[in-house]
């Protein structure tokens, strides 16, 4: 497997990580529309530290890590298996657990419809009654498509930090320009979470986001809501 990105991969995660790839991101927040009603992340501020704390501590960091661990582990079903079942029964609660599930079943479908490969059509066949965490779809792709590692942790971070920073936009907390802002801030935030999973453990996982999993719970009952999570 080639461990220099090509041209080809790096269109491929342009694409398969872009916001306009049919997975349905846009309607998710990761429980930040309770967290700026609540005046958590109703700033540039505490908005950039709100993403830095995710990459660092929360379910994101847990998800990188996931998707390393299913890169490796594409061509040996018993091992993927194992870590599909870990990364659909770890999210905290049903908003969260659905968006990952919801997407990843969109983004394997989606690749293996344009882009197909038989091994996809097995991890599909294998993974379906379990249900497909997006960390595990895309580090399964990649792998079978023979995009590095390395770089899809890093573009797969960026598209996390930049969907939040999106719906805090259309959330009008922030504007475009501080939006931007805050993507630049989070750059080097975003590298050193690629290169913490990169190095981990296939088995360090943890998250210690207790306010990230009570904001999801209470935008169960929001009376107001733009987003699913």
């Amino acid at each position: 497997m080639t461990t220099d990105l090509s041209a080809t991969g790096l269109l491929k995660l342009a694409t398969w990580l872009s916001p306009s790839f049919p997975i349905g991101a846009f309607a998710y927040s990761h429980g930040l529309e309770y967290a700026v009603e609540a005046g958590f992340a109703d700033d540039r501020a505490k908005l950039e530290e709100w993403g830095r704390y995710l990459l660092a501590h929360g379910p994101v960091r847990q998800d990188a890590v996931l998707l390393a661990r299913a890169w490796r582990e594409a061509a040996d079903p018993t091992s993927l298996t194992e870590t599909a079942r870990i990364a659909a029964a770890l999210k905290g609660t049903p908003e969260l657990a659905q968006e990952t599930l919801v997407q990843g079943a969109a983004f394997l479908r989606t690749v293996r419809a344009a882009w197909a490969r038989p091994a996809l059509d097995r991890i599909a066949a294998d993974l379906a009654p379990l249900g497909i965490a997006l960390p595990v779809a895309v580090g399964a792709a990649t792998a079978v498509h023979g995009v590095p590692l390395r770089e899809t942790l890093q573009i797969y971070l960026h598209a996390f930090v930049a969907n939040l920073t999106s719906s805090a936009m259309r959330l009008s907390v922030i504007g475009q320009t501080d939006g931007q802002r805050i993507l630049a801030a989070l750059e080097a935030p975003v590298l050193e979470a690629a290169e913490s999973a990169l190095t981990a453990a296939p088995d360090d996982l943890g998250a210690a986001s207790a306010m990230i999993d009570w904001c999801s719970m209470r935008h169960e009952t929001q009376h107001t809501r733009l987003f699913r999570s």
